[in-house]
Parts: C-alpha cells; sequence; structure tokens
C-alpha cells in the first residue's frame, strides 16, 4: 500500500513542476515579448541641440527604419506634453508660446502593443535684441578695497554685503556714505562667501563650491541655520515668496526658502543664445538684474520667460586713478525700493556707486 502511495505522490509532484515549468515558460515569453525592443523610426530633422528662434517654426520630421515595417500610429511629444498623433511623417509645429532654452522632442510609435519612442533636443533663443541703455552717476562713495563683494542688498538704510575668496569671507552691515562696516561676521576658512539675499526678516548667504549655505538674524548676525543645495552658488535674490539663485551658467533657479528646494527654474537667452557667467542678481520693478561675470554688463531679465530684455554697460565707472593691483570686476547690485535709489560697485573697488540707469 505504501508503495503505491508513494508512486501517486513521485507522479503528482512530476505532474505540478510540469505545470509551472510550463506557467514559467509562459511568463518569461509573455515577460520577453512584453521588453522586445523593436526600431521603427527615427528622428531626421531638426539635428539634436539645434538654436531656433523663439516663434520660428520647427519641423520634425521623422522616417520608418524599415520601409516594409510601418508602425500602427505614431504620437508626437514636446517636454512630455502630447502634440497629437500624426499619419505623416512630418509636422510643423509653433514655438511661440515654449520658454527659451532646451526643449525635447518625441515620436512615440506603436506597432502591434509595442512602442519605440525617438526623440531629439532643441534650444530656442530670443527673438529680439536687447535693448541697450547707458547710466549716469547720481552719488559716489567710498568702498573697502578688501571687500571682494560677491553679494548686495540695500536693508533699513545699510547696505548688507558679501564678500569672497578663501580665510577672507564675510557677511557685514556697511554704512553707505562712509563705507564704514558696522558688524560682521566671518566664514569659516573652508568657505568662499558668494551671494546674499534677505526673506522673510532672514539674511540668506550662499558659498561657492562648499554647496553650504547659512541664515542670519538681520539684526545680530547671529546664525540661525544652515542649508545645503546641489549646485555652486553664484548670486542671490528674493521675488515675492521666493528666493532665486544663479550657479555661474545661464540657468537660474526658484528656490523655496525653508527648504531651499527647487520650485523651478529658467534659462536665460538672448537673440544670440545662451547668456552665461550669470552671477550677482538684485529683483528690481518686475525683472531680475543680473551682473555677467567678467563683464561690465549688467543684462535686465524677464523671470517668466528667461529672455534678456535689456543690457546695460557699465564700462569707464572707475577712473584710471581708481584702479589698483588687486582690483577685479564690476559686481554687486543692490536696490533701495522706497528711495527708487540703485547702487552698484567692484571685487576691490575704492567706491560704491548710486547710478540711474538712462533707458535710451
Amino acid at each position: 500500500m505504501k508503495t503505491v502511495q508513494i508512486i501517486v505522490i513521485v507522479a503528482f509532484e512530476l505532474l505540478f513542476n510540469a505545470c509551472n515549468s510550463s506557467k514559467t515558460n509562459s511568463t518569461t515569453t509573455q515577460k520577453t515579448q512584453k521588453t522586445k525592443r523593436i526600431s521603427l523610426v527615427k528622428v531626421i530633422e531638426p539635428s539634436n541641440g539645434e538654436l531656433f528662434t523663439q516663434g520660428e517654426p520647427v519641423n520634425f520630421t521623422i522616417k520608418h527604419i524599415n520601409d516594409t515595417i510601418i508602425p500602427d500610429s505614431v504620437i508626437l511629444f514636446i517636454n512630455n506634453n502630447r502634440i497629437g498623433a500624426t499619419k505623416t511623417l512630418s509636422k510643423s509645429f509653433e514655438t511661440r508660446s515654449l520658454r527659451l532654452g532646451k526643449h525635447q522632442l518625441k515620436a512615440t510609435a506603436w506597432l502591434n502593443g509595442h512602442r519605440q519612442t525617438a526623440s531629439v533636443g532643441i534650444k530656442l533663443k530670443a527673438n529680439a535684441p536687447p535693448k541697450q541703455y547707458g547710466y549716469s552717476i547720481v552719488n559716489t562713495f567710498p568702498h573697502d578695497i578688501e571687500a571682494y563683494t560677491q553679494g548686495l542688498f540695500y536693508h533699513k538704510e545699510h547696505l548688507i554685503e558679501s564678500t569672497g575668496q578663501i580665510g577672507m569671507s564675510s557677511l557685514r552691515q556697511v554704512e553707505i556714505e562712509t563705507g564704514k562696516i558696522i558688524q560682521s561676521v566671518n566664514l569659516e576658512r573652508q568657505y568662499f562667501g558668494e551671494g546674499t539675499t534677505i526673506y522673510d526678516n532672514e539674511i540668506y548667504q550662499i558659498t561657492w563650491t562648499s554647496r553650504k549655505g547659512f541664515v542670519y538674524e538681520p539684526e545680530t548676525f547671529n546664525l540661525i541655520r544652515t542649508f545645503d543645495y546641489p549646485t555652486q552658488g553664484w548670486g542671490l535674490t528674493t521675488i515675492e515668496d521666493k528666493l532665486v539663485m544663479s550657479d555661474g551658467s545661464n540657468t537660474l533657479y526658484f528656490l523655496e526658502p525653508k527648504s531651499f528646494a527647487e520650485i523651478s527654474r529658467i534659462e536665460v537667452y538672448n537673440h544670440v543664445g545662451p547668456v552665461n557667467q550669470l552671477n550677482e542678481l538684485e529683483y528690481i520693478d518686475g525683472k531680475i538684474y543680473a551682473n555677467v561675470y567678467l563683464t561690465d554688463l549688467i543684462v535686465i531679465i524677464n523671470p517668466e520667460t528667461g529672455m534678456v530684455e535689456a543690457e546695460v554697460d557699465l564700462s569707464n565707472l572707475l577712473n584710471p586713478s581708481d584702479r589698483h593691483r588687486n582690483i577685479d570686476v564690476l559686481n554687486g547690485i543692490a536696490w533701495d525700493k522706497q528711495n527708487s535709489r540703485l547702487f552698484v560697485t567692484g571685487k576691490n573697488w575704492p567706491k560704491l556707486f548710486e547710478i540711474t540707469i538712462k533707458r535710451q
């Protein structure tokens, strides 16, 4: 009797294993079919990274990789936003509503439940050159030639200035008329100070490559907390309930102040292409003013589109007699909103200037 039972059990196990093997093979086959790579279409135009003018139509042309294998459907996307299905191999679309900068075009082809996506990147530049503005000097004030100015803003009749250089970085409150340092705090030696701004009665200061920032009490400069971020830090300003930071590229990051998490970003372009080396920032009357590192230019940026709407050429602010061995480039923009006063200076400059912009 036991022998019969053993035979029955063995037969059942063999049958069970055979069924499981069949199911496993079937599942594996199904998975293989689902993940099977197919090649249906490729992008002919535009070329990857091609630069277009905002508002210019873009021809998006694809080609069947094998003329004997025709997809059931092809769906086009811009930045993961569906444009629609197309039965032709070429479609033209407008770029007037797109932001400046990088965009991704995708064509997703389907055949018998399988899909393949071909993509290409394009860039949009501004559709008009920036207006060219001049300046006139209203007042000239002394400025500490040891101050390697990285950030600047106006607060309660004084300037708050962030200075850089390893071992020399600081945050300071400065009397405008005399250049006198009223109070200051030095950063630890490993930090290279960069931009600074104020939000909700707290002063924010970033650093260059350490990816570390500091928040201070504005009356005492006591440290409240620190924060981290994933890029270099260059300039910093405040727009309503957001901070805006530059990192030396043509990208501006809009950040949530308490967490410093990124909310959005814009890419800054003029009519030629990207405007890189964006440095110190200031928000004035709905526009972002930015120093362009290693130049005498301030660019005026539309914060919604990233377009450079105007340039201010601040060449020849300094007299030849103002220049000394350690003098460096223009950097530092501060706006006294209540009195409509605009202040500018530079790294190790002996002077701070109050200027007005001549809108020609």
